[in-house]
């Protein structure tokens, strides 16, 4: 498969998709979401990854929101659609039974925050940039930034990022929950390459139960989802990999977990 607007490699059980639109600062158009959804098309039918990192081609930008040239032809239906399709992506994106990490290295602000909180964490380099500034453009975020950053960092200050349009920066992100750890510019690929490949030898079942069982408790009662985890819990143990992680920790060697999802 060959791409214009991205680049998707596999790096030793790795995926990695850059944003590749680098003289539009990596904005987001139809034909990213395109792009977008070949690859999670790959990345699932490969059982051989075992994360996923997003990021950006170039210095500047992660994805520094959606291409306005295009949106401002487009007609209302065509917007809704637009909207949509994005929000598609990103449910697709957040459902990947792997981890995905954002490694944001400059700008992501519209469209681009909102990619990164459908990563599982962010990473971004001390000079990243964040926001939700639709309002300046008379609109709202579309591709879910006023329902995912309120369940991120609260809704009053959801409110005050989307409402003032304002960027903030990568520390200032991280001081209200948004990205996980901020790093210098030449350090940042290593160190999201690093917790990568740390995840990548962790068991498939068990990770994607881990996953399934933060993302889809945080939405109901604490009782309904301890008793989801104890369900995940003993479908792990019953696994290829459940077995072999408790018999290496008592034969006092590493893990070799080899377990599929299906």
């Amino acid at each position: 498969m060959s791409y214009e607007n991205i680049i998707f490699q596999i790096d030793q059980g790795v995926a990695i998709i850059k944003f590749n639109r680098p003289k539009a600062l990596n904005a987001v158009n139809t034909e990213v979401l395109r792009e977008l959804g070949q690859a999670m098309d790959a990345i699932e039918a490969d059982s051989s990854i075992k994360a996923l990192i997003l990021t950006g081609e170039g210095t500047k930008s992660f994805v520094a929101g959606a291409d306005i040239s295009q949106m401002v032809n487009l007609t209302p239906i065509q917007l809704r659609k637009f909207s949509r399709d994005g929000q598609e992506i990103l449910f697709r994106l957040e459902a990947l039974p792997i981890p995905v990490i954002a490694c944001v290295n400059g700008f992501a602000l519209g469209g681009g925050t909102e990619i990164t909180m459908a990563c599982d964490f962010i990473y971004a380099s001390e000079t990243a940039k964040f926001g939700q500034p639709e309002i300046n453009l008379g609109v709202i975020p579309g591709f879910g930034g006023t329902q995912r950053l309120s369940r991120l960092v609260g809704k009053s200050m959801a409110k005050e990022l989307c409402m003032t349009g304002v960027m903030i920066s990568a520390q200032e992100a991280k001081a209200i929950g948004l990205v996980n750890k901020v790093f210098p510019p030449d350090k940042l690929w290593e160190e999201a390459m690093k917790a990568a490949r740390a995840m990548a030898t962790k068991g498939r079942v068990s990770m994607r139960a881990m996953k399934r069982c933060i993302d889809r408790g945080y939405d109901v009662d604490l009782h309904s989802g301890c008793y989801m985890e104890s369900d995940a819990f003993a479908l792990c143990m019953a696994s290829p990999d459940g077995k072999e992680g408790m018999t290496a920790f008592l034969e006092k060697r590493a893990a070799e977990f080899k377990g599929e999802l299906d």
